[in-house]
């Protein structure tokens, strides 16, 4: 089964903030920002990566983001879209999709410390400063919190090892899944739109119609 998928489309209001969560293994950060969604305030947790070098952080920022979809989002109407279930844009899949096509190389993140100056952390949060500033429109894709408004999981969904198996029929697991990958995307008007992608290091690719690793597979 499919986890609550969509996207946000939203003005900020709160600038980005740098949170810890201590997992298993590692630290993760996370950029955390409001949204007004319908007069309510959603939450929203971007990953920018971890202090554990073995699983560091792929990213794309692009600047003057070219793809047609930016369009289908502009006319949008404000608030969340649901798009659990879909398997076509603006629903986004990074390995079934041209959704990254134009965007560059992936970086490898810091090895993150709680440091606003270390990237993708710091060019992120002026992105997004300069949004909250402007009131931009915000589009931030990724999976509805299941208690209370929010998003998270903004990274690929698909790929993942171990308690992230997606085995079919079985909801029961924050769990891969394709057509479900998160990211940030940012309407700047006259400066053109910006992109936000990321995958962890311990992902891989391909992967399988459950979003599964298939066997033999490489870092994004």
């Amino acid at each position: 089964m499919a986890l609550a998928y969509g996207f946000i489309k939203a003005k900020m209001t709160s600038l980005p903030r740098l949170q810890a969560k201590a997992m298993q293994n590692e630290t993760q950060y996370h950029l955390h920002f409001s949204l007004d969604v319908g007069g309510a305030d959603w939450d929203t947790a971007v990953n920018v990566g971890t202090n554990n070098a073995a699983d560091l952080l792929k990213y794309k920022i692009a600047e003057g983001f070219p793809h047609p979809v930016t369009g289908t989002l502009r006319m949008a109407p404000a608030g969340a879209a649901d798009l659990t279930g879909t398997a076509v844009l603006p629903a986004l899949d990074f390995l079934r999709s041209s959704i990254l096509e134009g965007t560059g190389d992936w970086r490898n993140s810091d090895v993150l410390d709680g440091s606003g100056a270390q990237e993708p952390v710091a060019t992120l949060s002026r992105h997004l400063s300069d949004a909250f500033g402007k009131g931009s429109d915000v589009y931030i894709f990724g999976r509805f919190y299941s208690e209370g408004n929010g998003v998270h999981d903004v990274h690929m969904n698909q790929g993942s090892r171990g308690r992230f198996v997606h085995r079919a029929g079985n909801d029961a697991n924050d769990h891969n899944d394709i057509w479900q990958d998160g990211a940030v995307l940012i309407d700047a008007g006259d400066a053109g739109w910006v992109a936000y992608f990321s995958a962890f290091t311990q992902q891989t690719v391909p992967t399988d119609e459950l979003g599964n690793p298939l066997p033999g597979g490489h870092t994004i």
